[in-house]
């Protein structure tokens, strides 16, 4: 297996593996911020929702045009919304669901000429499909990182 099928591989199994990390734990548990002014486990499924959907979005954007331009967003903010901070797990995670199968059915399908594709982010600056993939396979893995570390931190 090459780095991009482990890559995409990861990509798929994320809903599977962040279900593992934050199941059992209750609404206290969920709502206890991983460090001093970091996000909740909560918190921090609802981001990988979010962050993952622009990001599936921004590779079919790179995917069909030329050199598109990258929209950011302020995702300390979007952690502030109420969406975030008392909906259901549940929501977010059924969302991730179906857009990792469908992401992860994307990615397999590529050919070695779309990785090279570029697009403009305006914090990241000159990115290639092959660079989004690599960010968001470590972004998922970190974020279920964080929670294992407050998970055993806590003795939970």
């Amino acid at each position: 297996m090459n780095d991009r099928e482990k890559y995409i591989l990861e990509i798929k199994n994320l809903p599977k593996n962040l279900r593992e990390v934050v199941n059992g734990l209750s609404v206290e548990q969920l709502d206890t911020p991983y460090g001093e002014g970091k996000w909740t486990p909560r918190q921090v499924v609802h981001h990988l929702a979010d962050s993952h959907m622009h990001s599936y979005i921004r590779m079919k954007f790179v995917l069909s045009e030329n050199h598109p331009t990258i929209k950011p967003y302020n995702q300390e903010v979007w952690a502030k919304f109420v969406d975030a901070n008392n909906s259901s797990v549940e929501v977010s995670l059924s969302i991730l669901d179906g857009l990792h199968e469908r992401w992860s059915n994307l990615l397999s399908t590529l050919k070695d000429d779309d990785w090279a594709k570029t697009a403009f982010h305006p914090e990241s600056g000159e990115i290639t499909l092959d660079w989004m993939l690599k960010y968001y396979q470590n972004h998922g893995n970190n974020h279920i990182g964080q929670i294992k570390k407050l998970r055993d931190s806590k003795g939970w």
